[in-house]
């Protein structure tokens, strides 16, 4: 029975938003982070009666067809890059980006990799890094003896020296815009690849060519609302409730159908 077939691929697709929806919830403290959703289509249509077709010699057609449908399917898992809350942390090398715009990353093997998490440290170096090491690009060296760290709306770090009444300017950050930003792949520690589908990055200082701003001492929190995703949840588990009781019907129709031809 075809309807044995539909339902599962709704519970199957309700699966998998609720896979979705659980890694937003698991989410919801992780700087920078952006939810995505489940994006549904539906399944290729069988026609018994072909819609327009003719029905008489005089030319009369079929002003609606009979279709049956063969369920859902989930197409894509777009991001929501709506711009997060800010949070103050009281850390100098914690920076968010308040509009448009990621920081750039360079990864071990040397490719650049993209993250809007602001939560950068000093390596044994005096570097600017992520948590997991990786170098902000353009790269700056903080100096051991500075006693402290600006950095601006525009994105100009400088840093205060002993015995010194007027900062020294250390260097520019950069954001990086694309054309497509649910194009970019992710591959976790908040970060993303460019791709073909995203395009190639658009350089800007912040604040120039609509490329955001930079607030020192405060981090991006995500975007996920809490509340709407247990309504989402819920919706979820009723959708695949329902399916469940679709196969359920369609099971019993069988059984008695067999039971007649006992």
């Amino acid at each position: 029975m075809r309807a044995l077939y539909t339902a599962a691929t709704g519970m199957m697709a309700q699966e998998l938003n609720v896979e979705v929806i659980s890694n937003n919830i698991a989410n919801m403290r992780t700087t920078g982070f952006k939810k995505q959703r489940a994006e549904f289509q539906d399944l290729f249509y069988q026609n018994l009666r072909r819609v327009g077709t003719t029905t008489s010699d005089q030319g009369t057609r079929l002003p609606a067809g009979l279709d049956i449908g063969g369920g859902v399917k989930v197409v894509s898992t777009p991001r929501v890059m709506s711009q997060g809350n800010l949070t103050s942390t009281e850390k100098d090398l914690d920076v968010a980006i308040r509009g448009e715009g990621f920081f750039r990353v360079t990864l071990p093997d040397g490719r650049i990799a993209y993250t809007r998490a602001g939560s950068f440290e000093r390596d044994d170096q005096g570097r600017i890094v992520t948590p997991e090491g990786y170098l902000l690009e353009p790269q700056m060296t903080i100096p051991p003896t500075a006693t402290g760290v600006t950095i601006n709306q525009q994105g100009q770090v400088s840093i205060t020296m002993p015995n010194q009444t007027q900062p020294t300017e250390l260097g520019q950050i950069q954001l990086a815009r694309f054309v497509n930003k649910n194009g970019l792949q992710p591959i976790g520690d908040n970060l993303y690849l460019e791709t073909a589908a995203s395009g190639t990055p658009q350089l800007s200082n912040p604040g120039i060519d609509g490329a955001g701003t930079l607030l020192q001492q405060q981090l991006e929190t995500a975007n996920v609302n809490a509340v709407t995703e247990i309504s989402d949840l819920i919706a979820a588990q009723r959708a695949y409730s329902m399916n469940a009781k679709v196969v359920s019907a369609a099971d019993e129709m069988l059984q008695s159908t067999a039971n007649m031809l006992r």
